[in-house]
């Protein structure tokens, strides 16, 4: 199966509806599974890795259930494993959160995962983990990973500021330690906006962190217990960010449904600098408040190159290297190094738009890339990485002739709903044999 994109040769126009933000649904689960009462998390979203959570507490005993647009999670303090072996699936964000947090069941568990950890880091997790007395066994470092019950001593540890999710793995375990834990990140400090985002998910849930001003030092007290929550899920800024990218590509009258408005401050995402980047590149956007919603109305626009530091939201290089490959003027993204941690080495996967006609190269941690006006279709790869799959289809409805794509459904695992949003404003894109 491959997915075809074939070029868009007409406007854009009618509505995206922005599904609600799977950041905020991991944090918001996995708190709620271990406070005292149910929690209600208002806003459904359909993201696969979203659904590997739920499974996940599940089958850790906690009770989860969809009752119309909510979800209600039964939260009832250590979990009650219903079997010995529970799964991440291709989550990363539910692998590094949850692996601590199984130490509080009330018998050994093994956490399995896809394979395609082999090649993502969890070593220096596993080991600030060790030394906070979670007891973990790993043949290679990487799933299976086993955690022995029994709650967490705390102690002083340091973790390097590579990819937030450690940060924010140990962040979430802290608080059931029985003694104060300290945690100092090292190096270059990494994607804060989402360690932003756990600690304002902890708040929520009644859990303290003090955090120092240049957030490299983070103190927790023990002995904290979760009290049951209500979280309101935003719209989800990465999903936008396609409807965006496509919509300032091609003439538009397009409404993007959800979204709260066009700077970031006035979005509660990781990925709201997004909304400013956009702005920058010279895409016009309204935000129409009757209609909740931002509107992209132009009968055509060149985006502008801009100067993109993607250490704190490193998962928007692929859609922001497709805006660039046709802006006027060269780009440049750096810190990009951590950027190839990720589901797929994201930059090298980016690259293939060399192969379309684009003009992008790496200098020393940074990404170059000299906007053209328009790219040929070619058989390219995702590498199974949603990201990378949803940014090149994007480019391709700007290309000249067809484009096929690998792991055609790849896009399901964070937005499902992108093949059907895309065609419903005018786009052209299946799944093909």
């Amino acid at each position: 199966m491959r997915l075809l994109v074939e070029p868009t040769t007409r406007p854009l126009s009618h509505e995206l509806v922005i599904p609600n933000s799977k950041y905020h649904a991991h944090r918001a689960l996995i708190l709620a599974s271990l406070a005292d009462g149910p929690s209600r998390i208002l806003g459904l979203t359909h993201a696969q890795h979203v659904g590997f959570t739920i499974k996940l507490l599940r089958d850790l005993g906690v009770g989860v259930r969809i009752e119309g647009e909510s979800i209600v999670v039964e939260g009832h303090g250590p979990y009650h494993p219903v079997c010995p072996t529970v799964s991440a699936g291709s989550s990363g964000t539910t692998l590094y959160f949850m692996i601590g947090l199984c130490a509080l069941a009330d018998r050994p568990v093994t956490i399995r995962a896809q394979r395609y950890f082999l090649r993502r880091p969890i070593q220096p997790l596993l080991e600030c983990l060790r030394e906070l007395g979670v007891e973990t066994d790993s043949d290679d470092g990487c799933p299976p990973i086993r955690v022995r019950c029994g709650r967490p001593a705390g102690g002083h540890v340091r973790i390097p500021g590579t990819l937030s999710q450690w940060l924010s793995g140990l962040l979430l375990t802290a608080p059931f330690a029985r003694r104060e834990t300290i945690i100092e990140v090292e190096g270059a400090l990494n994607e804060r906006p989402y360690v932003h985002l756990t600690l304002s998910m902890m708040r929520q849930f009644g859990l303290e962190a003090e955090v120092s001003r240049d957030w490299r030092r983070y103190v927790v007290p023990p002995n904290q217990r979760p009290h049951p929550a209500t979280v309101e899920l935003p719209a989800d800024i990465s999903a936008a960010a396609f409807g965006l990218a496509i919509t300032a590509l091609h003439p538009a009258d397009v409404l993007l449904r959800g979204l709260k408005g066009t700077g970031g401050g006035s979005n509660d995402h990781p990925e709201a600098a997004f909304l400013e980047l956009v702005r920058e590149m010279g895409v016009p956007m309204q935000y129409d408040e009757s209609l909740h919603g931002v509107r992209v109305r132009h009968d055509g626009v060149r985006p502008r190159a801009v100067h993109v530091d993607c250490r704190e939201t490193p998962d928007m290089l692929p859609i922001v290297a497709t805006l660039a490959a046709f802006a006027d003027g060269e780009t440049l993204i750096d810190n990009i190094d951590h950027v190839r941690l990720k589901e797929s080495d994201r930059v090298s996967a980016m690259l293939q738009l060399n192969r379309m006609g684009g003009h992008l190269r790496i200098r020393d941690s940074s990404l170059a890339i000299r906007g053209v006006d328009r790219l040929c279709g070619r058989e390219l790869s995702s590498f199974n990485d949603h990201r990378v799959l949803m940014s090149l289809a994007i480019a391709a409805t700007r290309a000249n002739g067809p484009t096929h794509l690998t792991y055609p459904h790849a896009y399901r695992i964070s937005y499902p709903e992108f093949l059907d949003a895309m065609n419903g404003i005018g786009a052209n894109m299946e799944c093909v044999s």
